[in-house]
């Protein structure tokens, strides 16, 4: 390939993963994959063209939010870490991880708040629930591996329960581009909290 057309491709690449760091920031949109579509569509450039990996939107992501966001953005994120923890230590026996943009710290204005839970069965987290009267809706799993996905709403947001078997809670998951899903549980979310509080 000619230098220039991989400067170019560079170029492109740089100018998706910046406009759809943008769209996840202001606009709210979660998936990744999506959001770079549209960035690809809002830019004019055409279909085949290469599109960044999602590290590469996520280092522009928390670049934007550092420049445009800054203490809104974190305060957020702290509130966030708040109601997660406060849920986890309310399912603490179904062995909550928190995972996703909250615990990694890109989490916008617009979204939920992850929780994995490693229960027996889906019943009995609903049992649990409904004995607390706390409101919750069924939502579509996205696998067979995840027995239901739960969504409790909250004052600041919607907190997605996905329900797993016990047997999985030392496999590592990965996301759609290979990276690891990272997760922790509700110690570390406190120990964070106390590190952004000092």
């Amino acid at each position: 390939m000619p230098r220039i057309d991989r400067a170019r491709q560079g170029h492109a690449r740089a100018s998706i993963a910046s406009a759809a760091a943008r769209l996840i920031a202001e606009d709210g949109i979660s998936d990744f994959q999506l959001a770079k579509k549209k960035a690809l569509r809002q830019l004019g450039l055409p279909e085949g063209t290469r599109l960044p990996d999602n590290a590469e939107v996520e280092a522009e992501l928390r670049a934007y939010q550092d420049i445009f966001q800054g203490d809104d953005q974190a305060e957020h994120l702290a509130a966030l870490r708040e109601t997660a923890l406060e849920v986890m230590e309310l399912l603490a026996d179904f062995r909550p991880w928190l995972t996703g943009s909250v615990l990694d710290g890109t989490a916008g204005q617009y979204v939920d708040i992850d929780l994995l839970l490693f229960a027996d069965s889906a019943k009995d987290v609903e049992i649990f629930l409904l004995n607390r009267n706390i409101p919750f809706e069924h939502a579509e799993p996205p696998n067979e591996r995840v027995e239901a996905i739960l969504v409790l709403p909250t004052e600041l947001t919607d907190v997605r329960l996905t329900l797993l078997d016990p047997n999985l809670e030392r496999v590592v998951f990965r996301g759609r581009d290979g990276r690891v899903r990272e997760r922790a549980r509700a110690e570390t979310v406190r120990e964070m909290l106390q590190t952004t509080a000092v």
